[in-house]
């Protein structure tokens, strides 16, 4: 039995430090997204070490990769669905993923793919800005995909990069259809702005008539719902999901929640610990995703889930990479939740 079953892209990161003028010399879009092609990606890295620009960590990623990290390194059972190609970074990704306790099926494995890769660019101010070649994970299909395991799981999630492959959109309608004849319920993330401006209805696929809880930042709801006030943007996701998960950074979180068509709409604001020295934000939003899910999971308040969730997350964005040590989930947890 798992707690929760995922599927995302599957992503080896590389991490760079540089410059706000480097950045803009790259033409990539600060704190987004960019889909890249081999040779495209290649340019950069050629750039970077061009520049003596050094790669300050390599690690596996992914979006949905990180938020079951986090998910069993408090405990959870995860499944993580995915495609890596046969390749030395492919063993590394999943080997990386097995010791952190998420199970894997041999269907992510593509004979003679290249696995997917993402150059994270992390600028002084801490913010990340990421150029991904999607590699074999961009052919994604129901293959890839072990339906049993969603048989076995409480939880499905989604994450929202895939709502930018075509290829998976009818593994996205059958894993849908199976959840709800198996009352799973389903959480998706919108991961990234660039989903919500370039991939909106492949978003609103996987949507579908309503999910249970949409994880999202406060840009990504913003542009999702047209609602300038962040409150109004939560209200407004309700029309998608039960629960609605709006993270603002320093700000803090908003959660709407409505028990059912016949209650109130319940607010909950969330504050975020004060970080004085902000140094990688990748992964940041994973990791709340992550944490939510599991204190979710384990029958917590959503007041209780939101707080468990933004202290990891102030702790991802005091480090390089987007993943603690094991043993600080569950560090974080015990202070906490028994306070």
């Amino acid at each position: 039995m798992y707690d929760v079953m995922a599927i995302g892209n599957a992503l080896v990161d590389h991490e760079y430090l540089i410059s706000d003028a480097a950045l803009e010399e790259i033409d990539l879009t600060k704190g987004n997204m960019t889909l890249a092609g081999f040779e495209e990606q290649q340019q950069l890295l050629a750039y970077f070490k061009l520049s003596e620009i050094i790669p300050s960590k390599q690690a596996g990623g992914g979006s949905a990769a990180n938020t079951m990290y986090a998910f069993a390194s408090l405990g959870g059972k995860p499944f993580y669905a995915c495609r890596v190609g046969d390749d030395d970074q492919g063993a590394f990704y999943l080997r990386d993923l097995h010791e952190a306790g998420v199970a894997t099926s041999d269907k992510s494995i593509h004979d003679g793919g290249v696995t997917g890769s993402c150059v994270v660019a992390v600028t002084e101010d801490g913010e990340r800005t990421m150029q991904t070649y999607l590699g074999t994970s961009s052919d994604i299909t129901a293959d890839n995909v072990d339906f049993d395991a969603l048989t076995q799981a409480d939880w499905l999630y989604i994450e929202g990069y895939l709502a930018m492959s075509e290829s998976i959109q009818p593994a996205m309608t059958q894993l849908r259809q199976q959840a709800g004849i198996h009352g799973t319920k389903i959480a998706v993330s919108f991961a990234d702005p660039a989903v919500v401006k370039f991939a909106k209805d492949g978003l609103l696929n996987i949507l579908g008539n309503k999910v249970a809880v949409i994880f999202c930042n406060s840009e990504e709801a913003r542009l999702f719902t047209d609602k300038k006030q962040l409150k109004a943007a939560a209200r407004a996701l309700l029309d998608h999901c039960q629960t609605a998960v709006v993270t603002d950074g320093a700000n803090g979180a908003v959660i709407a929640h409505k028990p059912d068509t016949e209650s109130e709409i319940e607010i909950y604001e969330v504050a975020t610990p004060v970080v004085a020295n902000v140094i990688d934000t990748n992964g940041a939003g994973d990791n709340y995703a992550g944490t939510f899910l599991y204190a979710l999971s384990q029958h917590y308040t959503l007041p209780e889930c939101g707080r468990l969730a933004s202290e990891v997350s102030a702790q991802i964005i005091q480090q390089f990479g987007p993943r603690l040590a094991s043993q600080d989930y569950k560090d974080i947890a015990q202070r906490v939740l028994s306070a």
